[in-house]
């Protein structure tokens, strides 16, 4: 049996962890990026599929393509932000199965089944995307996932051949002390869950 982390490690990736709306002005260097994904990408996935593909916002040219997108609201927490990464998912993801997997050739079930493969991309690219949360908590970065955003015009701007779909933004850098709201309630495992 593998050792439970410290309570200090668990508080800094989930109890005391917090969404940052606002970033002071830290750089994110490209080697704290790939740091971050050569963490991250070892979650699991269905089939070991790995559909989540990740653009990591960061140049002000950048931003300025993605703010079009970003409801009016949450434009403030994209231009404070190290980066914003786009977390999306590759519908054709299958293509990489064979040297994904080895255990047996997923491939056809997954080319042949086009809902199958959306659902699993779907899914399995929002794993990735919580995967890469919880990593940058414990590489001592604050995070803001958002969903307050045009998919329509990311996919347009940044995917425009269609074959990644974007899912959701990921605000990442140096959260500000004043840059959360109040802690919301959490439901009680009475309310959430249940033991059969």
């Amino acid at each position: 049996m593998k050792n439970e982390l410290e309570s200090a490690a668990l508080d800094q990736v989930f109890r005391a962890a917090r969404t940052y709306v606002k970033y002071d002005s830290a750089e994110l260097t490209d080697q704290s990026i790939e740091a971050l994904y050569d963490l991250f990408k070892w979650g699991p996935t269905c089939v070991n599929s790995q559909p989540g593909r990740y653009v990591f916002v960061r140049s002000a040219e950048a931003k300025k393509r993605l703010l079009p997108a970003v409801f009016p609201g949450n434009a403030p927490k994209v231009e404070s932000a190290a980066a914003t990464v786009i977390a999306a998912y590759d519908s054709m993801f299958h293509e990489y199965l064979s040297e994904l997997w080895t255990a047996y050739d997923a491939t056809p079930m997954y080319r042949d089944n086009q809902k199958l493969r959306e659902e699993t991309a779907f899914r399995n690219g929002s794993l990735g995307a919580a995967y890469l949360i919880l990593a940058a908590r414990a590489l001592g970065l604050d995070c803001g996932p958002m969903s307050g955003f045009d998919n329509a015009k990311v996919d347009a701007e940044f995917f425009p051949d269609g074959r990644f779909k974007s899912n959701f933004l990921i605000n990442i850098g140096r959260g500000a002390p004043e840059g959360f709201y109040p802690r919301g309630k959490r439901l009680a495992f009475s309310e959430a869950a249940r033991i059969l």
